[in-house]
């Protein structure tokens, strides 16, 4: 800005997008016991309320839920990732897998989809996902029976738009397989 006043005095200099911006919340002195995680599920249009919940009810409601747990792990394209309080500033793409969330000696488990995951320095996680399903929800003959068909399609895929159709559903139900059996 001093730069800017210096060889163009009379003209604001331009908006930064930082200028449009909340502040980034302040990262804490010490790392929390806890890391909020915050779920996003698209069941809705109304996704603006905010509303503590337990797990049970994450899935039941079309709104962003937020948890306090000990830790989260999250299917990345990457690979499984788990994340702690004081976690490194993250952006993570979600593959189709299982989402494990720990309290104490609990562990809830639920298939996603696929999403996304932002990780914050202030040990706040927003998980972002397009479907999630509790894996005890799951039924086993079904995950065979898609992928069985989709295996078929796949096969049998004339255009491209068929064999990424077909693509798709191979991998969420080959990952939805492995949900079950591990």
């Amino acid at each position: 800005m001093e730069s800017w006043k210096k060889v163009i005095p009379n003209i604001e200099p331009p908006k930064t997008p930082s200028h449009f911006m909340n502040p980034h919340p302040a990262t804490p002195s010490s790392i929390p016991s806890k890391i909020t995680v915050n779920f996003v599920l698209p069941y809705a249009s109304e996704l603006s309320t905010t509303v503590p919940c337990s797990l049970s009810h994450f899935l039941g409601f079309a709104y962003s839920f937020w948890l306090m747990v000990d830790m989260v792990i999250i299917p990345a394209t990457t690979g499984q990732m788990g994340v702690l309080p004081g976690h490194v500033p993250t952006i993570a793409e979600l593959k189709p897998g299982i989402l494990s969330v720990h309290e104490g000696n609990d562990v809830t488990k639920y298939f996603l989809s696929s999403g996304f995951a932002f990780i914050h320095a202030n040990s706040v996680a927003d998980v972002i996902a397009v479907e999630a399903v509790p894996v005890d929800h799951i039924d086993p003959s079904l995950v065979q029976k898609g992928l069985t068909d989709f295996t078929q399609k796949l096969s049998s895929a004339t255009t491209e738009l068929d064999k990424a159709e077909a693509q798709i559903g191979v991998d969420i139900h080959s990952a939805l397989n492995a949900a079950l059996s591990g």
